[in-house]
């Protein structure tokens, strides 16, 4: 039979003490795994603090641009006796006193005829200077008889003026030519007296009144009149004015035999001179619109003197001596 193991007997003393290792060793296993975890954790490195961004110097403000020099345009200033046309004569303005309205139109207003002594007007562009060097000396005086017309405006268009021809679906017909005006046989009154043109209309009457006349209201009377239409003497007289009026642009002027005057103005083209003497009826130019106007028509004036400021009414004084308007 098997040998039986035997059982070792070991003293108390031996006992405890491999007791105790065993204990010792089962103890210091976890602190020695604590502190190999702690040995493993490295503390984390303290973030670098961020430099503060440098700060921008703010930007120096913008020099403020300089302004533009307006630029600086010739004038003229008004005085007493002036009129566009005389004014746009003098200074030479390119394209007359039409222009010279146009730069001024917010000074004069609406009428081009009525400007005071005082007011300040540009000039703009001017003309430019005659191909012969001219003196600087003062405008020669030039008697009434000498000045000849200023060449008339291109005229309006004609009503006669022959419309393009459709596309013909008929033979064509011959072209009818139009006839220059013709002056109308003169029948004067009993008194000797006529209108100043054939088949009179009125247009506008004298003495309306209004901002648009330098002495506030009309001092002749406004015939109707396409440029070309034959203007003809009242009554016998004398011509003491025919040349340019400034803002009337050409005018002429009889003296009458009862001491009163009869003036035509805006005329395209003058047929008499300074010191002629007409009979009644006789055409004495042609109707246009020279002088400041915005159409062809007659101004036509009766004045007990010569000068500007003494009319009366002209229709009535026609009609005194027999005339039919």
């Amino acid at each position: 039979m098997p040998a039986q193991a035997r059982r070792i007997a070991l003293p108390r003393a031996a006992r405890i003490g491999i007791a105790t290792a065993v204990t010792g060793a089962a103890f210091a296993l976890p602190l020695v795994t604590t502190v190999t975890a702690q040995a493993h954790e490295v503390p984390a490195a303290p973030a670098a603090k961020t430099a503060p961004a440098a700060k921008t110097a703010p930007a120096a403000p913008a020099a403020p641009a300089a302004p533009a020099a307006a630029p600086v345009a010739d004038s003229y200033k008004v005085v007493g006796g002036d009129t566009l046309s005389k004014i746009a004569a003098a200074k030479n303005v390119d394209g007359g006193w039409q222009a010279l309205y146009e730069h001024n139109r917010s000074v004069i207003g609406a009428n081009p005829n009525l400007i005071f002594p005082g007011q300040q007007l540009a000039l703009g562009a001017k003309a430019a200077p005659a191909a012969k060097p001219a003196a600087p000396a003062a405008k020669p005086k030039v008697s009434q008889d000498a000045v000849k017309p200023a060449a008339p405006k291109p005229a309006a268009p004609a009503t006669t003026a022959a419309k393009p021809a459709a596309p013909a679906v008929k033979p064509a017909v011959q072209p009818q030519t139009v006839a220059a005006p013709v002056a109308t046989p003169v029948v004067a009154a009993t008194s000797g007296f006529v209108a100043p043109l054939a088949n009179p209309k009125l247009g506008t009457a004298y003495g309306v009144a209004g901002s648009m006349w330098a002495s506030g209201h009309h001092t002749g009377a406004d015939f109707v009149a396409s440029t070309g239409t034959p203007l003809r003497a009242i009554a016998a007289g004398t011509v003491v004015k025919a040349g340019n009026g400034g803002a009337y642009g050409n005018e002429v002027e009889i003296k009458l035999a009862d001491g009163k005057y009869a003036q035509y103005a805006h005329l395209s083209s003058i047929g008499v001179k300074v010191g002629q003497t007409v009979t009644v009826g006789q055409q004495i130019g042609l109707s246009g619109a020279t002088g400041n106007v915005t159409g062809p028509h007659l101004h036509f004036e009766v004045r007990t003197g010569s000068e500007y400021g003494s009319d009366i009414d002209p229709i009535a004084y026609l009609r005194a001596h027999g005339v039919s308007i």
